[in-house]
């Protein structure tokens, strides 16, 4: 007798590239409150202890990376996955080099929470009818400043944009001018309620914007922060109707449906 494999599980590894067990624990609970199908498992890494704390500059970035990389490869964990989502919201050069990796499940399925956030921020947009009013916007609201210029840049990679010409969609970035470590005990709760809600405020302030993002895996579950800043900013209608977008969230439901098409669209053996 002969039996034929229709339908398979779809395994999403979660790389948290900073050292903080306390970051990871706060994408967990991003993910646990997410409606997935039974035959999706979900799966979280922290990086070794070698791995910066919280990851706050371009120097941290290339430090988690290096470290990240050389030991999910040399483990051979990753072949036990379809698909890889790197939860640090920067253009983070693990997604091009794991991206690259051919696993026992085929060739992983890789996206960062900052790639993933632009797609569905533009995805939840609405076009306002023959051009009749103002463009509707999206934005990020970040940590420190130096990710204002960096995840600037990266929105105008990513979308093939000219950083010298406007792009109407994009309303920009806003910082709190905290650390990402500092969302998770760091810093007197009162604070950070404080700065974020001044963060998103300014953002707000930069046209009809729609779509907000949490622009740092760090402020997962605190989106209750931004609803109240657009309720105060735009009024209790229009604030109610502000999307908040995590990056987590929106990029386990990314990768979900990449390894479905994958499955779909690749050759047939």
């Amino acid at each position: 007798m002969t039996t034929t494999l229709l339908r398979r599980s779809t395994r999403i590894l979660v790389v948290n590239p900073n050292s903080s067990v306390a970051m990871t624990h706060g994408v967990e609970e991003a993910i646990s409150s997410m409606d997935l199908a039974d035959s999706t498992e979900i799966y979280t890494y922290t990086a070794p202890a070698d791995s910066p704390a919280s990851i706050n500059d371009g120097d941290d970035v290339i430090a988690s990376a290096e470290v990240v990389f050389k030991n999910l490869t040399s483990s051979g964990v990753l072949q036990q996955y379809d698909a890889v989502l790197v939860a640090c919201f920067s253009v983070h050069p693990l997604v091009e080099r794991l991206a690259e990796l051919q696993g026992s499940r085929g060739k992983l399925a890789v996206t960062g929470i900052f790639e993933a956030s632009v797609l569905a921020s533009l995805s939840l947009l609405t076009t306002p009818p023959l051009n009749t009013v103002p463009a509707r916007k999206w934005g990020i609201v970040t940590t420190g400043k130096f990710w204002e210029a960096h995840l600037t840049q990266g929105v105008n990679t990513f979308l093939g944009c000219d950083p010298r010409s406007a792009n109407d969609k994009f309303a920009g970035v806003e910082s709190t001018g905290l650390d990402a470590g500092d969302f998770h005990g760091g810093v007197d709760p009162a604070v950070i309620r404080e700065k974020l809600k001044e963060a998103t405020k300014r953002l707000l302030g930069h046209g009809a914007v729609e779509c907000v993002v949490m622009g740092c895996a760090g402020m997962a579950g605190l989106d209750s922060i931004i609803r109240s800043a657009a309720i105060e900013k735009y009024g209790p209608e229009q604030g109610n109707q502000v999307l908040i977008v995590d990056g987590v969230r929106a990029g386990v439901g990314l990768l979900e449906q990449m390894v479905r098409n994958k499955r779909m669209f690749q050759k047939s053996s």
